[in-house]
């Protein structure tokens, strides 16, 4: 079955499953995760894949998932509120110096990132000289404390995490802050992080619970991830608040580390410039109540961003490769949503296999960032094609800036 822009995978027993993916390639066992997920009793009306669709921990990632009375806390997954942020300034190309080595050691020294370093008396911040972190993390911890309080008094175990310890700090893996210069020339500062440890104690706390409440019917599930948990027991109302602060968590993160990546450019350039000319701050590992097709739904996200008619979104190729800002079309078979990316093709073990630092180098080339072997698992052939996943959804999005990246620092 086929539609204009997207294909139908019909799935027996589940809801269909509409793919935004011609041009692009889709792993075997995606398909099959997702023809599990939509095997779910509560599915509303049916589930929506993404271009960059690709295998993840019972639910693929690159998947919209529309449910009625029931969540599942996999699906969410663990990094609750990873998102990205983009604000363009008013600084052009002309002026960046010339060696932007110094630039990119200023970010590193700013903004935590990495693994924290094993040390004697660290407090857990991430690298860098974090044991006294800076105003803006103690403000935002302030506007988070007390629902945060309130949340450990119903699990105890999340008072001992990386809460205020995280706050601010990039992570590992595919996080990461980049300068980038859109199709004028105009700078943009980008990144991408999420909740960090606390959001993922979270997570796999719920994930835990849910598959408790269901031990014995989980013989019955496609997935033992898809475990849920139902509306109106005390643990779906516990992880819908939880989950909720991850997500405030994590957008007040990139908003911090914002502010603490403005601040290290000016260091180093010194011309006056504004930031936040125009500006987006969006999730795309989340869950929220929305309005579709004339009910009130659960629309889950996992590896997806909202794109309701005029909203900005970011979608990040990777290293080395194109960005896009671009502005959601509202397409209501969507369920208004669009990529998160796009889309690992193999994985980090294939990647560190297949590839070596001078394919990383090669891969690089006119970008300053990390070109040494702990970051092979990032580079750009690990990932679709940008260009084709775009093209998948040109019914979801139009691109309304172009950016590549001339910076990057990853965790």
């Amino acid at each position: 079955m086929k539609s204009e822009h997207y294909d139908v995978l019909n799935v027996d027993g589940g809801r269909p499953v509409k793919m935004w993916t011609r041009g692009v390639p889709v792993e075997e066992g995606a398909r099959q995760q997702l023809a599990n997920t939509a095997r779910m009793p509560f599915i509303y009306k049916h589930m929506a894949a993404m271009p960059d669709v690709h295998l993840g921990k019972g639910s693929t990632i690159g998947s919209v998932i529309p449910t009625l009375g029931a969540l599942i806390p996999a699906a969410v997954g663990v990094d609750i509120g990873c998102g990205m942020m983009a604000a363009k300034t008013t600084l052009s190309a002309d002026d960046l110096p010339d060696n932007l080595g110094p630039l990119r050691s200023a970010i590193e020294r700013s903004v935590p990132h990495g693994m924290p370093p094993k040390t004697r008396g660290f407090k857990g911040r991430d690298k860098g000289s974090w044991d006294t972190p800076p105003q803006a993390v103690d403000h935002a911890w302030m506007v988070l404390k007390d629902e945060f309080d309130v949340i450990c008094q119903k699990t105890p175990k999340l008072k001992n995490t990386n809460n205020y310890k995280h706050l601010g700090t990039l992570g590992t893996g595919n996080h990461f802050i980049e300068i980038c210069l859109d199709e004028q020339g105009f700078v943009w500062f980008m990144l991408h992080s999420g909740s960090r440890g606390v959001g993922n104690a979270i997570g796999s706390h719920f994930i835990e619970v849910a598959k408790q409440d269901m031990r014995t019917h989980l013989a019955n599930l496609p997935d033992q991830d898809l475990a849920y948990l139902k509306e109106g027991t005390q643990h779906y109302e516990d992880y819908v608040e939880a989950v909720g602060w991850a997500q405030k968590f994590a957008r007040m993160n990139r908003e911090v580390m914002m502010q603490n990546l403005i601040a290290a450019v000016r260091t180093v350039i010194r011309k006056p410039f504004e930031t936040h000319v125009e500006a987006v701050n969006c999730h795309h590992n989340y869950v929220q109540k929305e309005h579709h097709f004339g009910k009130d739904v659960l629309v889950t996200r996992k590896g997806a961003v909202s794109a309701r008619e005029g909203e900005l979104g970011i979608i990040p190729g990777s290293m080395g490769a194109r960005s896009y800002i671009v502005r959601g079309k509202g397409n209501p078979e969507s369920f208004h949503s669009c990529s998160h990316g796009a889309g690992r093709t193999m994985s980090r073990t294939e990647a560190k296999r297949r590839y070596s630092v001078d394919d990383q180098v090669r891969a690089t080339e006119g970008v300053e960032c990390r070109k040494d072997a702990g970051v092979i698992d990032e580079i750009p052939m690990a990932y679709k094609d940008i260009d084709a996943v775009m093209e998948a959804q040109s019914d979801l999005v139009e691109v309304v800036h172009t950016l590549k990246q001339i910076v990057c620092v990853k965790g």
